[in-house]
């Protein structure tokens, strides 16, 4: 059996005017699906409307995991009516530098159908893995997914791991 390979590429163009700390910029994707300020990241919050790279990071990390997410429910039979995905990206600033330390993915899954919610734990360990945001980061830090189901009105089924 022979595997066929598709490469592609996605682009974002920044435009950024004045020096780091209060110049400003405007990224906008190659593909029109986006376009928005930009500024560097303060301790003490961003203008509003205004993003930084570890809110489009945490962006795209919740975009791969949720369709990733969706894919697996679906090979292993099952269906939801809605998913709700939040990518929290955790960094520290210290010594002129930004680092990133965590990533936090937490994952609501709303009519869930045709599986058993127990098996949400595994379903969600392997759209981490298959993630390739996540692949990225688990290389230099922990990820901590959370996933919740409300299948049935007032029981929610709580499922939490770590992947270093």
């Amino acid at each position: 059996m022979r595997t066929s390979k598709a490469t592609f590429s996605r682009s974002a163009v920044l435009l950024w005017t004045g020096d780091v700390t209060r110049g400003t910029g405007q990224i906008d994707a190659s593909s029109g699906a986006f376009s928005a300020a930009a500024t560097f990241p303060r301790l003490s919050g961003e203008p509003v409307r205004t993003t930084t790279p570890e809110e489009l990071l945490a962006a795209s990390h919740a975009v791969c995991f949720g369709i990733g997410l969706r894919s697996v429910l679906a090979q292993r039979g099952g269906t939801a009516t809605r998913l709700g995905i939040t990518a929290t990206i955790t960094a520290e600033k210290s010594g002129g530098r930004i680092q990133i330390i965590a990533s936090q993915l937490e994952a609501i899954v709303e009519g869930l159908a045709g599986i058993e919610p127990a098996m949400l734990d595994e379903i969600a360990r392997e759209a981490e893995e298959a993630c390739t945001i996540s692949a990225l980061l688990r290389r230099s830090v922990p990820i901590t997914v959370t996933v919740q189901s409300t299948e049935t009105p007032g029981r929610i089924v709580n499922s939490e791991f770590r992947s270093v």
